[in-house]
């Protein structure tokens, strides 16, 4: 057995949310495919991606490996992210697209305790004949990674896409041109041996499968294959978008990961009043803790019930739940308007939050640093007073 050692590329977030995992597609870099897309996720998760070898950051070439080996060494790289995090939960939500999306079939199959959900975009049980895939591998040890360039631009990006954004194409081909030869190769052939149709039945985990609309390599139907075959599927086809989905549309596929990981509805229908409750509810304990959603609601009485299901429902599954803006920026729009009305125990209790939600001590006092010039000195001086004691504690309970 072969074990490709795989690199870890570090997307954005705080080690204190959970880990989503993502991974690239052939040719590409973990940085180039999918930097877009983790900004609108670094809010909500510790986002890290991964190199295949040869690719990106990740110069180290393996003998042969099949696709069912590459999976153990991505659950090898999390394992060393989750060692420096000291986590006590060793699962995590992954997302990958064409081979990074295999992968992801793999890790379900053989790991599926460790994966809470899963996102697979442009990929297959199956991709391509094996044949051509080994033909395309004795091309690139032949004459390099520039024999395949103009044929993967062709087929990575919907029409249009290099005229709307030519930074992200070009960047996407240069890393395509830069990737080793034999690295490449031995990718090409661990997916000519990929296979799992027959296997697809044993997924448990939820699973959402993006295609795009006008993808060659994997069309919707080898989507459609994945979302029918798994215990709990989902299929969302994406309309002007060819197989590198996360370059082509970040912020849908952001939202899309987020939707599915946070077991929300993928399509804009209408909530009913208990579904955004219990949105609420959720999003409510994420944010400020269970220990302290379980006081209040304990301490709640005949006369104050109705008030905290108000908050619950409106403040938290409202507008905490909208996919606008991630949690972090939300903290500090909360902790502004906080300062502002000079609410102490409510700003005491979203600093917390925002320790939660990603923000670092240093970021709260640049954001109580403006509300001096903006909110006023004394407000400001409060605030500090404040703040400095709630961090002080979080980082003796963190110590």
């Amino acid at each position: 057995m072969t074990i490709p050692q795989i690199t870890a590329v570090r997307l954005g977030g705080s080690p204190r949310l959970p880990l989503l995992v993502l991974g690239p597609s052939l040719g590409t870099s973990a940085r180039t495919l999918w930097s877009s897309t983790a900004k609108h996720l670094s809010g909500h998760f510790e986002v890290i991606a991964w190199d295949l070898p040869g690719h990106g950051t990740n110069s180290i070439v393996a003998e042969p490996f099949t696709m069912a080996e590459l999976a153990i060494g991505v659950l090898a790289m999390v394992d060393d992210v989750l060692a420096e995090r000291d986590a006590v939960d060793t699962s995590f939500v992954y997302a990958g697209d064409s081979v990074g999306g295999a992968v992801g079939l793999h890790l379900l199959l053989d790991a599926p305790q460790r994966i809470d959900s899963a996102v697979v975009l442009c990929t297959g049980a199956k991709i391509g004949e094996a044949q051509a895939w080994r033909d395309r591998a004795a091309t690139v040890r032949a004459s390099g990674t520039p024999a395949v360039l103009e044929r993967s631009a062709s087929i990575w990006f919907a029409d249009g896409f290099l005229e709307r954004d030519p930074e992200t194409g070009a960047a996407l081909l240069h890393a395509l041109q830069n990737t080793d030869a034999e690295g490449y190769a031995l990718v090409c052939e661990a997916i000519a041996s990929h296979d799992v149709r027959d296997r697809l039945a044993d997924i448990q985990q939820p699973v959402l499968a993006i295609a795009g609309r006008e993808d060659v390599p994997t069309p919707p139907a080898s989507l459609e294959e994945i979302a029918d075959g798994v215990k709990n599927g989902h299929l969302v086809v994406l309309d002007g978008v060819a197989h590198l989905a996360p370059a082509e549309q970040p912020a849908e596929v952001a939202r899309l990961i987020l939707a599915h990981a946070s077991g929300e509805p993928l399509v804009d229908e209408p909530l009913t009043v208990a579904e955004v409750r219990d949105a609420g509810m959720k999003t409510r304990r994420e944010v400020l803790g269970d220990a302290h959603v379980d006081r209040v609601t304990a301490s709640a009485t005949d006369f104050t019930t109705e008030f905290q299901e108000l908050i619950t429902q409106y403040a938290w599954g409202s507008i905490w739940t909208r996919p606008g803006l991630d949690r972090r920026s939300r903290s500090l729009i909360t902790l502004t308007a906080l300062v502002a009305r000079g609410h102490h125990e409510e700003f005491a209790m979203h600093v917390r939050a925002a320790r939660t939600n990603g923000l670092t001590n240093d970021e709260i006092k640049e954001l109580l640093l403006q509300t001096a010039i903006y909110c006023g000195v004394p407000d400001a001086n409060t605030a500090f007073r404040i703040a400095q004691e709630v961090l002080a504690k979080i980082d003796q309970e963190q110590a």
